[in-house]
């Protein structure tokens, strides 16, 4: 009987030591799991605490701001650039920047765009391979990188080395946006200077200084033209005050006087010319066009001239070099006699200016002239039918 009851106790004792140590061994991943808690509920509280996360607003919230200028602009990219070094979201932060550029004043500035591509971070997206440079590695940020020298391009924004560094660092030298690089380098300095109107880079926005831009451009024409500025106040009965920007040369004077006086001459407008982003309607003085004077024929029938060509065996053609040649006014459409850009474009003003040419071209008093305007420019906005219906059965 003791040796069961021995081996009873010796099998109790071991039952009570597995409880006991399964009962520590749950207490101790019960206080584990409470610090872990406490550990993981630390830095969400940190967080919460931490001022740069509640300066980190939404990319929308960035830009919203009244003043719209180059420095909220740019204080827009340092906050983001504070976000940290991994700076998530910058791919849409940029395409977000590049839509807001023009409404910042900040669309024709090379260093702002610098700015936006300096978000992106630099080293992790360079192919190490042929094919990864083939293949666009990290395809959505050379797209955005594109996008980028794309609105530059569409702006006349020409890059410098200084973007090429740039670029090299986030996606090596032969990636897609340096090839697109060196494209607009390559063309971009031609487009440049090809145009032999100089325009400054900021065209300014007084409707007079363009008027007077857009009126020497087109006079550059003939070097003997000559820019005068009028005031309508000048002339007796004038119904507007206004400036008058005239361009006329010694050979459309000429012509002028030339005119028959029973026929007609019109003016006509307003048509458009381009000064970069403005544009100036601007009107001309115009007559029909006059068929050209046909060859003199040679009456001399012994004249030499009249020989067959030994090489040929025919005539020579007839001689054309006696015949005047046409003045660059005289176009196949019309012979344009004058222009000039007013301040309203109204009709009272090209009245004004007509009786203002006649100073200096006192044939014009004799000479009669048609308006032949065209209707304004700017949005046309359209009559209800019903209500027009109900304005034209009433008026009847």
């Amino acid at each position: 009987m003791s040796a069961p009851a021995s081996l009873y106790r010796v099998l109790s004792r071991v039952v009570i030591s597995s409880s006991s140590c399964r009962a520590s061994l749950s207490s101790a991943a019960s206080q584990k799991h409470s610090k872990r808690n406490l550990t993981s509920s630390t830095p969400h509280s940190a967080r919460k605490e931490d001022p740069l996360e509640e300066t980190s607003l939404t990319i929308r919230s960035l830009f919203d701001s009244k003043e719209r200028n180059k420095g909220t602009f740019v204080a827009a990219c340092d906050i983001f650039m504070k976000r940290g070094p991994h700076r998530r979201g910058h791919v849409e932060f940029i395409y977000s920047a590049l839509k807001l550029m023009e409404d910042y004043g900040v669309h024709k500035d090379l260093e702002v765009y610098k700015r936006l591509l300096n978000l992106m971070p630099k080293g992790k997206m360079v192919p190490t391979n042929i094919f990864q440079i083939e293949f666009m590695h990290y395809p959505k940020q050379q797209q955005c990188a594109i996008d980028c020298l794309e609105q530059m391009e569409m702006n006349g924004v020409m890059p410098d080395t200084e973007m090429e560094h740039i670029l090299r660092n986030l996606f090596g030298k032969m990636s897609h946006p340096v090839r697109k690089f060196g494209r607009m380098m390559y063309w971009m300095p031609k487009f440049k200077n090809a145009s032999p109107w100089i325009l400054p880079q900021v065209v300014p926005n007084d409707a007079f200084e363009l008027a007077k831009m857009a009126v020497e451009r087109m006079c550059t024409v003939d070097p003997s033209s000559s820019i005068t500025i009028y005031q309508t106040s000048e002339v007796e009965d004038a119904l507007e005050d206004t400036w008058i920007v005239s361009g006329q040369s010694t050979v459309q004077q000429e012509l002028l006087e030339k005119h028959p006086p029973g026929e007609s001459i019109k003016v006509e407008g307003p048509f458009r010319i381009h000064l970069r982003n403005k544009s100036v309607g601007y009107f001309v003085l115009r007559a029909e066009a006059k068929p050209k004077p046909p060859p003199p024929s040679r009456a001399v029938i012994d004249d030499v001239g009249s020989i067959k060509s030994w090489f040929t065996g025919e005539l020579e053609p007839e001689e054309t070099l006696l015949t005047q040649p046409c003045s660059v006014h005289e176009q196949e459409d019309g012979t344009i006699l004058a222009l000039c850009v007013t301040g309203t474009s109204g009709r009272d003003s090209l009245l004004s200016w007509i009786r203002l040419l006649e100073k200096s071209n006192p044939c014009l008093a004799r000479i009669p002239v048609l308006f032949t305007q065209a209707s304004p420019i700017g949005e046309v906005i359209t009559v209800e039918p019903e209500k027009h219906h109900d304005e034209i059965t009433a008026a009847t």
